[in-house]
């Protein structure tokens, strides 16, 4: 796996990439790092999403986080925000998520969150993976009554679906929903949170089995959650991933109301509410061009950062906004979470959809999206950090850049949680940027792969 951290936790094949092993060594260097100014006995919480590797993972966590004499709170199937949530509310000094996010069923990732409820800094997760792959002897392990303990906190999900509620001031009364809970973390929460308000709710994959998370569902696959919501007469429809920190939504006609939308509905609708700290709205390099001239046209500020919704998040704090995230529908609502949080990026749509008395096509017509490709060139972990040392793809990057002029742009990224190099290019004319697009990617396979 090379080095550990990614943009998002240390992400890989679960038992064989990221290993029972490993997921002991990040217990222990995390509970050495992250309660090291502690002078009491170290409390860590654990959540997990659906996937059969979740268990296993685990135990590892577990006894590696006992081991150097930290408690273990274990939360059960919970989303990712709940831990972040969770862990000031606990009165805990750190937070681990068990959770390959949108990924398939193979991977598995572990997501670290700090006593604040806030992901880790690079800084911070550099010192952990020094403590694993570079200095494990300083690691100092526990015996006899020193050990750490293993407690259940079999409240956690309720305690996360409270909070989530007690931060919607209407009720969702009149409004059908269908719900995409990705066979995931959602399925233990969505269906509680939204009839908790008054919805009437339509349910899609909410039957978790370990093995059917992510997969032809939530998020990433958003084509069923498009016919149900037709099929059902529904106002909306909202998708999420599989630990349920991102939400897609569908409009009454059955179209895709991205993140990048989101944002701009929330944005607009915080503006006219005198709540959009600083007036400005975080987002990345990846926003569609439309965003931008939607912001512009309605005197909104659009921070830009690079991919990633920690670095969205470290932005937000910098600066003092309430509100940044992504297209795939990573939405930060720095008043009320710490972290992207599906399930209440949903409330908050569900209640904008109310307090206006728009449809969802309504409020998603306020902007105009540019065509977007995007097309990913898989690579060898040998390969990672060559593509743009190859003067003949970034030759060609430049010519077609030059071609699109002000009408569009091009960027070429590499993933930072999958092994994958992203070539995304947006334009007016899809013919022409989907042309552009995949002979970039063809020009990066040839050199790279």
């Amino acid at each position: 796996m090379g080095r550990l951290f990614g943009t998002d936790g240390a992400r890989g094949v679960a038992i064989t990439e990221l290993t029972c092993e490993l997921a002991m060594q990040i217990g222990r260097a995390a509970a050495m790092v992250l309660t090291k100014e502690t002078n009491h006995k170290a409390k860590i919480i654990i959540g997990k999403d659906t996937r059969i590797s979740g268990d296993i993972l685990e135990s590892a966590l577990v006894a590696g986080i006992c081991s150097v004499g930290a408690d273990a709170h274990i939360l059960g199937v919970v989303p990712t925000p709940a831990v972040a949530m969770l862990v000031k509310k606990y009165n805990a000094d750190a937070g681990v998520m068990i959770s390959a996010s949108h990924n398939s069923v193979e991977f598995n990732g572990i997501k670290l969150f700090s006593g604040t409820g806030f992901k880790l800094s690079d800084e911070i997760e550099n010192e952990i993976e020094a403590l694993i792959l570079d200095i494990p002897e300083k690691i100092e392990l526990k015996d006899g009554c020193d050990i750490g303990h293993v407690y259940y906190e079999k409240d956690a999900a309720w305690d996360y679906i409270r909070y989530v509620m007690k931060t919607v001031q209407t009720d969702f009364n009149g409004i059908r929903v269908a719900l995409d809970c990705a066979n995931g973390s959602a399925s233990v929460c969505a269906q509680r949170i939204f009839e908790g308000l008054g919805a009437k709710c339509i349910m899609l994959n909410d039957k978790p089995d370990g093995t059917n998370i992510n997969k032809d569902c939530g998020s990433t696959h958003i084509e069923g959650l498009q016919k149900a919501v037709v099929d059902n007469h529904c106002d909306i429809g909202l998708a999420f991933d599989g630990d349920a920190d991102r939400c897609l939504a569908v409009d009454e006609k059955g179209e895709l109301i991205d993140g990048d939308k989101i944002l701009a509905i929330f944005s607009k609708y915080m503006k006219n509410m005198g709540i959009l700290k600083n007036n400005t709205c975080v987002v990345t390099v990846m926003t569609n061009l439309g965003f931008f001239k939607y912001a512009k046209a309605n005197g909104i500020v659009a921070a830009t950062t690079k991919v990633g919704d920690r670095y969205v998040l470290e932005e937000m704090l910098k600066g003092g906004y309430n509100i940044g995230g992504e297209q795939s529908g990573h939405i930060i609502l720095l008043d009320y979470a710490n972290t992207g949080d599906g399930e209440l990026t949903g409330t908050k749509l569900l209640t904008v959809l109310k307090c206006t008395g728009e449809k969802a096509s309504e409020l998603a017509s306020c902007m105009e999206c540019y065509p977007q490709v995007l097309v990913n060139v898989k690579i060898t972990a040998d390969k990672k950090d060559m593509w743009d040392k190859v003067p003949e793809i970034t030759d060609a990057i430049k010519m077609y850049s030059e071609k699109l002029g002000d009408e569009g742009r091009i960027l070429v990224r590499e993933s930072g949680t999958e092994p994958l190099v992203r070539v995304m290019i947006e334009g007016k004319r899809t013919g022409i940027i989907t042309e552009y697009a995949h002979k970039i990617a063809e020009l990066i396979e040839k050199n790279v792969r």
